[in-house]
């Protein structure tokens, strides 16, 4: 099995040098990566760092804002380092006008990106689950009013109280890639093994759907890398 990590995971490098931090997933053994903001690096720099880690990019957490502000840049920056998932990590939906203008520049970006090739996807956190206050269920307004692909967060799915597990089969068709992911029940995440969240099972089941599986594990404790890799040792076990 290959697995992605969500390079936020390793925000305590990143942003200093996102070289060594590509180093050290290369180094735990994760094949892919999903890229958390690029910190000034250009495309040809990113694609050496790739290349020379034997990396490859399974998507992007990317703004929703360039897409609607700068769209045609945004485009070729991902264009250029062979991005294929565009991945919208959340957004402030907290009024039924913003969920509306949301909506409406998804569903044109969408459109945009499908010609070239890139598709266009959301993350959820727990709140997509819960009514706002305007009365809405916001993950249920993106499934009906979208053709959007979800990035299932299964442990802030988890953190909702819904089963991760009947998530990744509801949205199956919609999905080619999930965050696995480990916590408590009380919003407070651990590396994989160490919560309680369904993490067994959610492997089964995004196995047998063939997801990419993309680990985040966001404590840093005691750092990101040894999360990651705590977390990727757990996942070679449950290969066995």
């Amino acid at each position: 099995m290959e697995y992605s990590i969500q390079m936020y995971s390793l925000r305590d490098i990143t942003a200093k040098d996102m070289d060594l931090a590509l180093a050290t997933v290369a180094k735990i053994g994760y094949k892919y990566v999903e890229f958390a903001g690029f910190f000034g690096h250009s495309a040809d720099e990113i694609n050496a760092m790739l290349d020379k880690y034997g990396l490859k990019i399974s998507g992007t957490h990317s703004s929703w804002t360039d897409l609607r502000d700068n769209f045609e840049e945004t485009l070729a920056y991902h264009k250029a380092i062979g991005n294929k998932n565009y991945i919208v990590p959340g957004a402030d939906l907290s009024t039924q006008e913003k969920l509306d203008e949301f909506i409406t520049v998804m569903n044109e970006a969408q459109v945009k990106l499908a010609k070239e090739g890139i598709t266009l996807g959301y993350h959820n956190h727990s709140h997509e689950f819960i009514p706002t206050s305007y009365g809405k269920i916001i993950h249920d307004e993106l499934a009906s009013r979208t053709t959007l692909m979800f990035e299932i967060d299964t442990y802030w799915a988890y953190n909702a109280k819904r089963d991760p597990v009947e998530l990744l089969e509801k949205y199956k068709d919609r999905m080619n890639c999930i965050h696995i992911k480990d916590g408590l029940s009380n919003g407070e995440g651990k590396p994989l093994g160490m919560g309680t969240a369904p993490v067994d099972a959610v492997y089964a089941k995004a196995q047998e759907l063939g997801f990419m599986m993309v680990v985040e594990s966001e404590t840093l404790t005691p750092s990101g890398s040894e999360e990651a890799r705590i977390c990727f040792e757990y996942l070679k076990t449950l290969e066995k």
